[in-house]
C-alpha cells in the first residue's frame, strides 16, 4: 500500500494534495499521459470548466480501463495556460479524485500543443502486483 504523508518540518499542503508518497517495492505502476480536454469524439471544449473536466474524465476513464480509481493516483501533474484556470481546474479535479491526496504538481505554462488547449494532466498510478 502506498504511504502519503506530510512531514513535520514543512508547511502544511495549501490544497488537497499530500507532499510524498511512499510506494514499497513490489507494486505495478501506470504512467498516464498528459490528458487534454478531447472529448472521445475528437472535440475539445470551448471553457476550462468544459476542458477540465474531460481531461480529469479521461484520466478516470484510463484508470478504470486497468481496475484503477482516482484512490490509486501517486502523483499528478496539471499544467495551465492561465492562473484564472487554477479554480474551475480544482473544482474539476475534486469532482472525479473526490478524497485521493495524491502527490502533485501545477504549472502555469505559456502554451500546450495547440493554442485551443487550456489545460493537460498527467498522473502515475500504483497498484499490488
Amino acid at each position: 500500500m502506498v504511504k502519503f504523508f506530510n512531514p513535520d518540518g514543512v508547511a502544511a499542503p495549501g490544497a488537497s494534495y499530500s507532499h510524498a508518497a511512499l510506494v514499497p517495492g513490489g507494486m505495478e505502476l501506470l504512467f498516464i499521459s498528459g490528458q487534454l480536454g478531447t472529448k472521445p469524439d475528437g472535440s475539445i471544449g470551448d471553457t476550462i470548466e468544459d476542458q477540465a473536466a474531460q481531461a480529469f474524465r479521461n484520466i478516470e476513464t484510463i484508470l478504470a480501463s486497468e481496475g484503477l480509481t482516482p484512490a490509486d493516483l501517486v502523483k499528478v501533474q496539471m499544467f495551465l495556460t492561465d492562473r484564472a484556470y487554477r479554480a474551475p481546474a480544482g473544482e474539476a479535479r475534486q469532482k472525479v479524485f473526490g478524497d485521493a491526496k495524491p502527490v502533485s504538481t501545477l504549472l502555469i505554462v505559456a502554451g500546450l500543443a495547440a493554442p485551443e488547449f487550456m489545460i493537460e494532466v498527467e498522473a502515475i498510478a500504483a497498484r499490488s502486483a
